[in-house]
């Protein structure tokens, strides 16, 4: 897949996926109405917010290096072609979840919404177990040794604190 389809394609499940996952559904259960503080603690909505924004960060990151590096979108019907083990992806293999679920946390925290932090729980249990059920034993069929490498030194859930320098093979 060239780079233009990639990137557009990427644009469009960004919209789709992580829109509906951080926006319209945190705007369905909670109107955007901000409760009283989680703790009665406006220092937790202000971390909320940290959140809510870095979560971001490698989410649009990881989409984009999907379209660049691994031609390819995160969506399963136009997946990369290249395995991508580069910028956060070094870090941790799911860095777009731990994104969204960051954002999740953040928007919980941010609008003092219990609903919101069940939508957090079932939707990285809805991950965990995709990745578990098709995104992993997938890779191993796409990339086989080469994910295998990548999968024995970078975390599924929880980041390293030094990236991995390594390459698969």
């Amino acid at each position: 897949m060239n780079k233009l389809w990639a990137l557009a394609g990427s644009a469009i499940f960004f919209v789709i996926a992580p829109g509906t996952i951080t926006i319209l559904l945190p705007y369905a259960l909670t109107d955007f109405h901000f409760g009283p503080p989680f703790l009665d603690s406006e220092v937790l909505r202000l971390v909320g917010a940290v959140l809510a924004v870095l979560g971001f960060v490698p989410l649009i990151e990881s989409f984009l290096r999907f379209a660049l590096k691994g031609r390819g979108t995160p969506a399963p019907v136009a997946p990369p072609t290249q395995l991508v083990v580069t910028g956060f992806y070094r870090f941790v293999r799911n860095p777009m979840y731990v994104g969204l679920i960051t954002v999740l946390t953040g928007e919980a925290l941010l609008f003092a919404s219990p609903a919101l932090v069940w939508e957090g729980v079932f939707v990285a249990l809805g991950f965990h177990m995709f990745v578990l059920v098709y995104e992993e034993p997938t890779l191993m069929q796409t990339f086989g040794a080469q994910y295998e490498v990548y999968r024995a030194n970078v975390p599924r859930w929880l980041p390293r604190l030094t990236p991995w320098r390594g390459q698969a093979p």
